[in-house]
């Protein structure tokens, strides 16, 4: 059981990134409110009476899919309810990390304390139990169509009833073992009690939010580095200070913070009259994403009180919802994903600017004077390579379409899969941050520049790790490590710490 940690109390309000990162890292722990429980076994009696008088409900009484028109017995329904649960255990991959699961269970309840999910109280008391006994189950990633998570909650509700495996007390065990260590017994589902367990959203959600904030940790680097290479290129800081003054939030927020930074140190004087897009755009540029980032992430913490259920309870009704189909929140995520390939673009174009050499009589490759060296202009290939996997995860998928269960299922978002691809733009992305670093470090090491405030930091960091670059050697370590370390969060909450964003940082949570 854990110890020593807070409680957050679930009541059907938004659960913020802040507080979701506490309970995904088990440094608070969710319990549920006294009136949501009230609330949870009120729309519950709705259900249960509807079931006893033989009149049907959907998945509490009757098949699901193309199974709907089957009504089952009196007799039928806790073997039907618990043959639900392991009928949707279908997942294969990778497995999903124990703080999405954990979030992803406190999500779940959370919605089901507004009182229309019709669930009994005993399915609540049940997920709590696990992370109160530190037994998160194993959810292998793949089996989602974005239209409730059924194939992978169907594996979280599964260990509630004793089958699947879960990590308990960081062991990968039968779940059987890991109730009857923690002293549970398995849950016998009720009418209602299987649906509601897994037949929700809560794990794209939950995955979502974590590489929502993870995108947003890179790109607080990629606007580091961004300032490094504008420094070492000698741009103009003009179209930032406009940009702070004359345009929309994201553009206006990052406008703000690069001309702060460029007021930090003895900016170079502009070395031509009119810069390239790279250098004068950088604040739409950046500006775009980090206003994209926000609108998906609101609708993220939004959903993470909504109920998402079918059916739902409302006014003492037992009603048909189609909540399942999370577009919205979708549609911001893949938006999000669409400016994440002009900020590859964007970072691309200033690397090949500075190994084009030109600009503050910098050389050809970064080549140190009097050096037999090729230098660092064919780091270029890795970078175009890099811009183009991001680019090719940007393509959107919610309009796919695909139909299952005899035609009653044909809308689907592929959220599930959209975060997955999300997360490889954002290894991506950090790499493209760890070459344009490498290349400004020795841009800035070569005209005898003396960085200070965030760019000093950042430029100390990437020395650390990749020397001024005099021979030619290989990169491959390096830039792998450097990556490593701008993944580091204690770099960031230090980046976050000297230069603030806080309109941006905040909602992320990134200085936790």
């Amino acid at each position: 059981m854990l110890q020593q940690v807070k409680s957050i109390v679930l009541c059907g309000k938004p659960l913020d990134f802040a507080t979701l990162e506490e309970i995904g890292s088990g440094a608070a722990r969710p319990v549920a409110d006294e009136g949501g429980m009230e609330r949870v076994a009120a729309a519950h009696k709705v259900i249960a009476d509807r079931v006893a008088l033989g009149l049907p409900v959907y998945g509490s009484n009757t098949g699901v899919g193309s199974m709907k028109d089957r009504l089952w017995t009196a007799d039928d329904l806790a073997e039907f309810n618990t043959s639900l649960v392991r009928a949707h255990h279908f997942g294969t991959g990778e497995f999903f990390t124990v703080p999405i699961v954990r979030k992803a269970i406190a999500i779940r309840c959370n919605t089901a304390m507004r009182g229309h999910t019709g669930c009994s109280p005993d399915l609540i008391t049940a997920f709590l139990a696990l992370i109160e006994h530190d037994i998160i189950p194993a959810v292998r990633r793949h089996g989602s169509m974005g239209c409730a998570d059924i194939g992978l909650m169907g594996q979280i509700a599964a260990v509630l009833t004793g089958v699947g495996e879960a990590y308990h007390r960081g062991r990968l065990v039968p779940a059987e073992t890991a109730l009857a260590d923690a002293g549970l017994s398995p849950l016998v589902m009720r009418p209602r009690d299987a649906l509601a367990a897994l037949s929700v959203n809560a794990i794209a959600y939950s995955a979502a939010g974590d590489v929502l904030r993870e995108a947003a940790a890179a790109i607080r680097v990629l606007l580091v580095t961004g300032v490094m290479s504008s420094q070492a290129l000698g741009a103009s800081a003009d179209p930032w200070r406009v940009a702070a003054t004359l345009s929309t939030r994201g553009e206006a927020l990052v406008g703000s913070w690069l001309y702060g930074q460029s007021g930090v140190a003895d900016w170079p004087l502009p070395t031509a009259i009119h810069d390239p897009l790279s250098l004068r755009m950088t604040a739409q540029v950046f500006g775009a994403v980090v206003d994209t980032l926000l609108v998906a992430a609101g609708r993220l913490v939004e959903a993470t009180y909504l109920s998402d259920d079918n059916p739902v309870v409302l006014g003492g009704q037992v009603h048909a919802s189609g909540a399942s189909l999370p577009l919205t929140t979708t549609l911001y995520v893949e938006t999000a994903q669409i400016a994440f390939s002009h900020v590859a673009r964007n970072v691309l174009n200033r690397c090949i600017l500075l190994s084009n050499g030109g600009r503050r009589n910098l050389s050809v490759n970064l080549v140190a004077p009097g050096e037999v060296a090729t230098g660092l202009g064919p780091l270029m290939k890795l970078a175009v390579e890099l811009y183009m996997r991001v680019q090719s995860m940007a393509v959107p998928l919610s309009a796919q379409s695909i139909v299952v269960a005899g035609g009653l299922e044909e809308e689907a978002t592929f959220l599930p899969l959209i975060v997955e691809r999300m997360e490889t733009q954002v290894r991506d992305l950090r790499q493209l941050a760890a070459i344009e670093a490498i290349l400004s470090s020795q841009a800035i090491d070569l005209v005898g520049d003396a960085p200070q405030g965030i760019v000093k930091l950042a430029h100390e960091r990437t020395r650390s790790i990749s020397p001024m670059y005099i021979k030619d050697r290989p990169l491959s370590k390096e830039i792998e490590a450097l990556q490593q370390a701008f993944t580091c969060h204690d770099l960031l909450r230090t980046f976050v710490a000297m230069a603030p964003m806080p309109e941006f940082d905040d909602f992320f949570a990134l200085s936790k």
